[in-house]
């Protein structure tokens, strides 16, 4: 570990000028990653009111969440290499295209089969921000300034979230649910203009990236490498493990402890407020330790989440700081480990960064949609809680634990070459 740091600071030391500054990438990236997250925890205070609305059943909206991970999931696995052959730029506007189109489709829904629908078109356009943002960061820096900027967006990540639902219960409280696709029309034309005038284009292009065996010969180096799996079976156990919670905790909350939609989305500052300490942390520790030492101690507090939940709601009738509590431990921990496992799965495949963020996050929201479906499956949320999350903890950290005995590819390479 510490002869890959040592050549990781030493090839920082020799990059070329950036062209946009670290601060430029963090807020582009911030916004463009932040997307997704917002469209799915806006709609998240209005699930128990849909129900009523349109008649059906918990069940039937829970799909709106399943199939907008499953839209999300396997729509990076096209838009990152699109962005590999097409540039970044274009394919953010084509794919944020679908999204407002989506918003407007969920905002006009006669019924609940309508609006799934739009929600798996929203995921399918909001995907391009995660797989284009994280690739632009690997497109302009490397090691500890790309650990630098996926911290910072990180933070403003945090933010998204922690905003969305208390703007989510505000808006429906005051102008009924529709209005929170309203909200989402608006973001997704900031995107765009954002895109527009202050993304630079930072890949060349290539069209011979996105053959069908360009594809599946990129994709196929992905999966036979150990080291790049590992590190998305971490990021899939911890990040992976908030969209998982997103599918129970408005029903725990507000259905058995009893919240408003408004105290809900206030409420989840709670989650939010621990995952910005945790990077704040990680921001100051980082500079003396380097992101990856910061990695096991983020893995303890996940451990420690993990085993709260699933005793205490086990144990207890569950309240809000009995919940709220262990999640929010668990998301201190993520804080500090997403940063080194993003920038170590992304380091070794610069010629295909966007098809290894893709797979990267494909696995973070494949992880959330399974972990979405076996807690649906499961029937009662509590116990669903108290059961999946624990199980993506302990698939994080096994995988770390495997992972940290291997090289890094890029750094073998080069040292065999020197």
């Amino acid at each position: 570990m510490n002869m890959r740091t040592d050549i990781s600071q030493a090839l920082d030391l020799v990059e070329t000028a950036p062209i946009m500054s670290e601060r430029r990438v963090s807020l582009i990236g911030g916004l463009m990653v932040a997307i997704g997250p917002i469209s799915l925890a806006l709609f998240t205070p209005a699930m128990p009111e849909i129900v009523q609305a349109f008649g059906t059943t918990e069940a039937a909206v829970k799909m709106t969440l399943s199939l907008y991970f499953g839209g999300f999931a396997f729509a990076q696995l096209v838009c990152g290499p699109l962005s590999d052959g097409f540039g970044r730029r274009p394919i953010t506007l084509a794919f944020m295209a679908i999204y407002l189109a989506a918003s407007v489709l969920a905002l006009m829904a006669p019924n609940i089969e309508t609006l799934v629908v739009a929600r798996f078109l929203q995921g399918v356009g909001a995907a391009v921000g995660v797989s284009v943002a994280r690739a632009v960061v690997r497109d302009v820096f490397t090691h500890e300034r790309s650990a630098r900027i996926m911290n910072m967006i990180g933070i403003l990540l945090a933010l998204g979230p922690a905003i969305a639902p208390t703007l989510g219960g505000l808006t429906m409280e005051l102008f009924g649910w529709h209005a929170i696709f309203v909200v989402m029309v608006l973001l997704g034309v900031v995107v765009m203009l954002v895109a527009i005038f202050a993304l630079r284009e930072t890949v060349t292009r290539d069209l011979s990236r996105i053959r069908p065996k360009a594809l599946v010969t990129s994709y196929g180096s992905l999966f036979r490498s150990p080291y790049f799996v590992l590190c998305c079976l971490v990021i899939a156990g911890t990040t992976g493990a908030i969209y998982t919670q997103a599918t129970v905790l408005a029903f725990i909350l507000m259905e058995r402890v009893g919240l408003t939609p408004t105290q809900f989305g206030v409420g989840m500052l709670m989650q939010t407020a621990n995952f910005m300490a945790g990077a704040i942390v990680m921001r100051i520790f980082m500079k003396r330790f380097g992101a990856a030492r910061m990695v096991p101690v983020g893995l303890v507090f996940v451990a420690i989440g993990s085993i709260a939940m699933a005793i205490l709601l086990r144990t207890y009738e569950p309240s809000f700081l009995l919940v709220m509590v262990p999640v929010g431990i668990y998301a201190f921990g993520i804080a500090m480990i997403s940063p080194a496992m993003m920038t170590a799965a992304m380091a070794p495949f610069p010629e295909n960064a966007g098809a290894a963020s893709a797979m990267m996050g494909f696995f973070q929201m494949g992880a959330g949609m399974v972990g979405g479906a076996a807690a649906a499956l499961m029937g009662d949320p509590v116990n669903a809680l108290a059961t999946v999350i624990p199980i993506m903890g302990l698939l994080a950290i096994l995988s770390w634990l495997i992972w940290r005995r291997l090289p890094e590819p890029s750094l073998m390479a080069r040292l065999k070459q020197g």
